[in-house]
């Protein structure tokens, strides 16, 4: 079973439901995912093991959306791996032991990352700012949490980042991973139940250029330094998020410099259990328009 953001091909209304084999069928009465994560772990499984469905459909005639939606904000974890350590020391002309200090903190670093209006769903178009010099995707594993700071589900993250900003000063850190396009997720949400152990799952990732593979690499959530529930805790202190949260985890697959992604760049990265998230880049805002009311919801 996998939560799904969609919308049918003849209708710009985003609609909710879940993904199996047999196809895409609608939750009735569900009218967005915000809703969902308002419940507590052991009603919302109740609720969507037994819940009423609407007809299926293939999921090749519908379009896959962000599954983000409301007022749930998206957050990020750094330096929760050895490879983000290490890689944030090298491209750092002047703080690399900031990355260090922060490895081995008790208090982990986490930071915004996006509002869902600002997210890339499946398919969609990253960007990459055009102020930027050096600019990597990084692929993680995002934790889906209820407003109760119950984990509840997980989805594939790409928390794209420039290198070369942040690496001048670590302040730029919000210039460097918050802008429009830099978040992607999906394809869907996989509930928590559903995953045995989350701290032993293969991540992929490749990078295709013009018809040829530019980087690929591959790790596990094994070598994930912190625990799960920790993060989820600190994030959760001294604030709320009534419609829940999304917490991407950290990298564990960074593309060694003097790598950076360019326009037409397609990055897929794959999560055991969780699922593919395939996105293309541009370079600067990936849409010359503002996002729809069917996005923004």
């Amino acid at each position: 079973m996998n939560i799904v953001r969609y919308r049918m091909r003849d209708s710009a209304e985003p609609r909710v439901g879940l993904y199996d084999d047999d196809g895409v069928a609608e939750l009735t009465g569900v009218r967005s995912l915000a809703e969902l994560w308002a419940s507590p772990l052991a009603d919302l499984r109740e609720r969507l093991t037994g819940g009423s469905l609407g007809a299926r459909v293939p999921l090749g005639e519908v379009d896959l959306l962000a599954p983000v939606d409301g007022t749930t904000e998206v957050w990020a974890a750094g330096v929760t791996y050895e490879t983000s350590r290490e890689a944030r020391v090298e491209e750092s002309e002047r703080a690399a032991t900031v990355y260090e200090l922060v490895y081995d903190a008790e208090r982990p670093e986490l930071f915004f990352k996006s509002v869902p209006w600002r997210v890339v769903g499946p398919d969609g178009s990253l960007g990459v700012r055009a102020d930027s010099v050096v600019d990597v995707p990084e692929p993680e594993l995002a934790l889906v949490v209820n407003r109760f700071g119950e984990i509840v589900g997980y989805t594939v993250c790409n928390d794209v980042s420039s290198r070369s900003i942040e690496g001048e000063n670590p302040l730029y850190l919000p210039q460097a991973k918050i802008y429009f396009g830099a978040c992607g997720l999906g394809p869907w949400i996989r509930p928590a139940w559903e995953i045995e152990d989350p701290y032993d799952l293969k991540i992929e990732m490749t990078i295709d250029r013009e018809g040829r593979r530019e980087w690929s690499g591959e790790a596990s959530t094994a070598r994930l330094r912190r625990r799960l529930d920790e993060l989820v805790s600190y994030l959760m202190r001294g604030d709320v998020h009534p419609d829940g949260v999304i917490l991407s985890t950290g990298t564990c697959l960074v593309p060694p410099a003097p790598f950076t992604l360019t326009d037409g760049d397609t990055v897929e990265i794959g999560i055991e259990g969780v699922g593919v998230l395939r996105n293309t880049v541009v370079r600067g805002a990936p849409h010359g328009e503002k996002p729809s009311e069917g996005d923004r919801s």
